[in-house]
């Protein structure tokens, strides 16, 4: 691999403070062996060739190659283990990191304070959300799921994760469900709904528990693809937290509120 002067979005720092760019396009292999491009000496319980970062187009993909070790990526609220590489050829999973940061190594390195980091910088557009290559069958937990912009289950995503995308300091409340409700109204310009909404507590119970019911779905993905760390309560804190972490909902989708036609087909789908 070639680390020449290419802008990098990815960079991953070592224990020792030492930061080493991944330009888009290249992959930065790293273990405790002297062939690894990037030699961990210190890596207890890592194989000497023991995992690849890839800098693809819209983030980094990060996958075990060792066939005796796991290795792990964590970030906020979540800690998932990388399956090791059990036949000859490309590893099939991995973790994609769209933007912001995420530690990686073994679980001594983790305990110990003592990972890799690898930071994603911000900025990818929008709508390109790719997964990491590979097969999307298979074990679930390894794997961030994609939300589709053009659905309901994103919207209230958003709305959910919009206090937090505002405020980086995260000290804003996070809406509760009625409080969604009202906001999709909003979005859509449902003034009619709204007046219901405000006015009528049988419709506004309605459109609560639809909403109620998305939560129930998010809340469910996050489980299953192992994006919460096992034990964590699953508040809404901890689940906005790896919404904005794994880069399934971005700063970047704001400006969708302010798009006519995005939410044109929101309305549609809403009140059609």
């Amino acid at each position: 691999m070639t680390l020449d002067s290419a802008w990098a979005s990815a960079h991953v720092t070592s224990p020792d403070g030492t930061v080493t760019p991944v330009p888009d396009g290249t992959q930065l292999v790293f273990g405790r062996g002297p062939d690894a491009d990037l030699v961990i000496p210190a890596g207890r319980g890592l194989s000497r060739r023991a995992g690849v970062i890839s800098a693809v187009a819209g983030g980094a993909w990060v996958a075990n190659i060792s066939h005796t070790h796991a290795l792990y990526a964590e970030g906020d609220g979540y800690r998932v283990r990388l399956p090791r590489l059990d036949e000859a050829g490309e590893p099939s999973k991995g973790w994609f990191l769209r933007e912001g940061a995420a530690l990686v190594g073994s679980r001594s390195m983790l305990d110990e304070g003592k990972p890799l980091r690898l930071v994603v910088a911000a900025g990818q557009p929008a709508d390109r959300r790719p997964l990491a290559p590979g097969r999307l069958d298979g074990d679930p937990t390894l794997l961030p799921f994609y939300l589709d912009p053009n659905t309901k289950l994103f919207l209230v995503a958003l709305l959910w994760c919009r206090p937090w995308l505002v405020d980086q300091d995260r000290g804003s409340p996070l809406p509760r469900t009625p409080e969604i409700a009202r906001a999709a109204l909003e979005v859509t310009d449902a003034h009619h709904e709204l007046a219901c909404f405000e006015n009528d507590p049988a419709f506004r119970d309605r459109l609560s528990a639809r909403v109620g019911e998305h939560l129930k779905v998010l809340r469910r993905k996050l489980l299953e693809r192992g994006m919460v760390r096992p034990g964590v309560r699953l508040s809404d804190e901890v689940a906005v937290g790896a919404l904005i972490e794994s880069g399934i909902i971005t700063a970047a989708d704001l400006d969708r509120i302010a798009d006519p036609a995005w939410c044109s087909r929101q309305e549609d789908l809403w009140w059609t």
